[in-house]
């Protein structure tokens, strides 16, 4: 870490070039001696991409910023904020510290928190934004595992953030191919801390890791902006019943709650239903949870087709999703979408032959507009045009 970063001068240059071309200030190089251009480019990339993703960061004078790997490798503030709302106590240990966004947030709801770094330049970096920070978060720079098995250590809580191996790129994801092995040291975690949990990547498949796991009480499905960003393994130990799935979609406004057990989703009956007044279509964190049957059940609504998860409705309701009326019903021809003649309309295809693109370019649709066309099948295998108009 070059503590010359921090001058004066230098934060005034970073700032002042936030917005710059890179290529051309590589070019131009670096205006002071002590700092390598490249180094210096690199906190500028860095904290530029901590404007809106770490403001809390962006916004504190004399941070160090890490390479901008580990600005994208690192937990959101807005979801940092969601992790540390659903857990508190004593204690925490964070054993994959990273950037320590998560346990910056961790120590708003817990007394003590130790975040533990492999990478010794990261753990010293953390340390001295902790201190701008003003948190009283402790630093150590050592592998969480190794910390655990020559610890006696009692903690309110574990929380592990596991990263994929570049050679597992491509294969399915487990978790025994992440480091750490969470599975191959669940018993030592379970030691430390009566409860766990664990980040993983949306793409590990929620049977995969239930295969993996045990004790998983609750598995958190977390979207921001309906882009699924994470997905939260809570395990208590000697926890054996049904597992609980959570859904959240957060945004800036409300954000949209989705609740069921696993258990429910395989009994559930559905009833299919032509379009009615409203159609519903789920968000993005309802969608990765798979409780495409069990949203119907619960809020008593119909679904267009087996494989389409489109939903509707006589009377409007809250949906954790988009919700929008329904104008008109077309059966799918490609002289009656001429005749209507769409020049500009919003495009979604859900369970259909063709593609987004396809539609656009056969039909001369511009993108955007006020009018919303939902390509689909209804329950008899009938291809059909829905003409919407969104609700807010």
């Amino acid at each position: 870490m070059n503590e010359i970063i921090l001058n004066t001068k230098v934060q005034s240059f970073i700032n002042k070039h936030l917005d710059s071309n890179v290529t051309s200030l590589i070019f131009k190089g670096s205006p002071f001696l002590e700092i390598e251009t490249k180094v210096l480019v690199e906190q500028i990339e860095a904290k530029k991409r901590c404007q809106k993703k770490l403001p809390t960061w962006f916004n504190t004078e004399n941070i160090y910023f890490p390479n901008k790997l580990n600005i994208e490798q690192t937990s959101s503030e807005t979801t940092a904020s969601y992790k540390a709302q659903l857990i508190h106590g004593e204690s925490l240990i964070d054993l994959t510290g990273g950037f320590g966004v998560d346990c910056y947030y961790f120590s708003k709801t817990f007394k003590h928190v130790k975040h533990c770094e492999l990478n010794e330049s990261l753990s010293k970096l953390v340390a001295h934004n902790f201190v701008q920070l003003k948190t009283n978060i402790e630093t150590i720079h050592i592998d969480g595992i190794d910390y655990l098995k020559s610890s006696k250590e009692h903690f309110s809580w574990v929380y592990i953030d596991p990263s994929r191996r570049h050679d597992s790129k491509g294969k399915v994801f487990f978790l025994k191919d992440c480091l750490p092995n969470v599975p191959q040291h669940l018993d030592l975690l379970f030691e430390a801390s009566h409860n766990i949990m664990i980040k993983t990547s949306p793409l590990l498949d929620f049977s995969v890791g239930l295969k993996e796991l045990k004790h998983v009480k609750t598995i958190h499905v977390v979207a921001v902006n309906n882009e699924v960003k994470e997905l939260l393994w809570v395990l208590e130990k000697g926890y054996n019943e049904e597992t609980e799935v959570k859904t959240v979609n957060l945004k800036p406004q409300i954000n949209e709650v989705f609740n069921f057990l696993l258990k429910e989703e395989p009994n559930a009956i559905v009833d299919y239903q032509l379009p009615l007044s409203y159609l519903y279509e789920p968000n993005a964190a309802l969608l990765k949870s798979g409780a495409f049957n069990t949203i119907a059940c619960k809020l008593n609504i119909g679904k267009l087709h087996k494989h389409s998860h489109l939903y509707t409705s006589d009377k409007l309701i809250d949906f954790p999703g988009r919700r929008f009326r329904i104008q008109q019903i077309l059966a799918y021809s490609k002289k009656l979408l001429k005749k209507e003649s769409f020049t500009k309309a919003n495009i979604t295809v859900r369970n259909f032959p063709e593609t987004v693109e396809q539609l656009r370019k056969r039909y001369h649709i511009k993108d955007g507009g006020d009018i919303y066309l939902f390509f689909t099948m209804d329950y008899s295998d009938s291809k059909i045009v829905l003409v919407c108009a969104k609700i807010s």
